[in-house]
Formats: C-alpha cells, sequence, structure tokens
C-alpha cells in the first residue's frame, strides 16, 4: 500500500490492488494542493467530516469517477441524495470491503458544511482507521487530543498515523506529541498545517521532537509505500 499527502488532510492510498482512495480531498482553494480534481482518480473516498475544507472536491469527483464516498451516516445521506454512491457508517462501526476494512473512530471536532451561505450539520467528526494489504493507517481527521487515542493504539498495531498539528481548530504539536505516545504508531506523519496562517507550523520541529525515527513530515506529493516504514 502507498500513500501521499496533499496539503490540508487530504491523503491518497494507492492500494497493492490497485484501489484508489482520496481522503478528505480539499482540492480547489486549497494553496498546497498539487492534485488536478478534474483528473485525479478515484475510486473511493473517505470522509472524515463535513466541513468545506475536508469535503473539498468530493461531489464533482465522485461524478465524474463513480467513486463510492465512505463517510459518517448524515455526510452519506446528504450525498445519496445527489444520485452518489455512498456507505455510511458511525463512531464506533467498522465494515469490511472488498478493498479493505474500514472503522470509524471517534473525534473532537464540529462537522457542518456550508452551501449557498446556509451552514448544515451533517453528524460528528470522526477518525478512520483503514487496514489493507496487511497494514493500518490512522487519519485522525480534525480532532482535539483525548485519551482514548490510547486505545486506537491498543485496537491494532497502526503502521502509519497521520495526525493533525495545525493548533487553534485542532490540536497542535504538543498535543499531537502525546496522542503519538497514546497510539504507538511506527510511523507518524503531520497534516492539516500550512494551509493559512491561522495554522503554520514547522512540521520538521514536530517531528524531531518525536522518538527517533517515528515522525516523516512528507513533501506535498511525496509517495511512500508503507510496507517499508
Amino acid at each position: 500500500m502507498k500513500i501521499s499527502w496533499h496539503g490540508q488532510s487530504c491523503v491518497r492510498i494507492q492500494t497493492d490492488t490497485g484501489v484508489a482512495i482520496l481522503i478528505d480531498p480539499f482540492i480547489t482553494g486549497n494553496s498546497k494542493s498539487d492534485l488536478d480534481p478534474d483528473t485525479v482518480e478515484a475510486d473511493v473516498i473517505f470522509l472524515t467530516h463535513a466541513h468545506n475544507d475536508h469535503i473539498g472536491d468530493t461531489e464533482s469527483i465522485a461524478k465524474r469517477t463513480d467513486a463510492l464516498i465512505v463517510a459518517n451516516a448524515e455526510i452519506a445521506t446528504f450525498f445519496k441524495k445527489k444520485g452518489l454512491k455512498t456507505h455510511g457508517m458511525q463512531m464506533g462501526g467498522k465494515h469490511q470491503f472488498d478493498f479493505g476494512e474500514v472503522k470509524m473512530t471517534p473525534a473532537i471536532h464540529g462537522s457542518s458544511y456550508e452551501v449557498d451561505g446556509e451552514s448544515l450539520t451533517l453528524g460528528l467528526a470522526a477518525g478512520i482507521i483503514f487496514s489493507a494489504d496487511g497494514q493500518t493507517i490512522y487519519h485522525a481527521g480534525d480532532t482535539a487530543l483525548f485519551t482514548d487515542m490510547k486505545l486506537i493504539g491498543a485496537y491494532k498495531t497502526i503502521d502509519l498515523a497521520l495526525l493533525p498539528i495545525g493548533d487553534n481548530y485542532t490540536m497542535g504539536p504538543e498535543d499531537a506529541t502525546i496522542a503519538a505516545s497514546y497510539i504507538q504508531a511506527k510511523k507518524v506523519i503531520p497534516i492539516h498545517y500550512n494551509t493559512f496562517p491561522l495554522i503554520e507550523q514547522n512540521a520538521e520541529e514536530f517531528c524531531m521532537g518525536l522518538p527517533e525515527e517515528q515522525g516523516l513530515a512528507l513533501k506535498v506529493g511525496e509517495i511512500i509505500d508503507v510496507s517499508y516504514v
């Protein structure tokens, strides 16, 4: 399984069987993104919550690619009404898809979506544990630090954890360092930072504060093989 980061919380996963997965595909309006919403491939889209900088280009990508949208039940219903393929879940739930296993975890954050100036509340924010090809990835979504992250590390071995470090709207570097100690992932990749001034952070400095070789600050578009983390 290969993974790459594309600014904010947007992550691309390519399974060994060739399934292309996008998480929180905020591309249009994302100054850090290197993706083109009109050409990016996606078989599946995972959404952690409904904020516009996470749902992003989901609708246009899913219409073009016929991708399956996996999200909380409220977001899934919202997109199902638009004629898109969806699978709704809730916190604590797990489902075995033909491309891998998805477990939805809590996240402490809001989940509203702005449409034509109106704010729609669409369920609860979440994190996602995805297992495929013998590896497991945890995308924390937008969240504060919470002690039950220890249970995520106890659930199964996490090969790669993607943790927000931007502060203000999510946990900052100090709390993300504590989260990393709770989760005990083999590698920790910082996300949700430097997209705009209020969440500017030094990712390299954050990684240096983690145990030796645990932190990995990816360049935008850089691809790594999870098998070798």
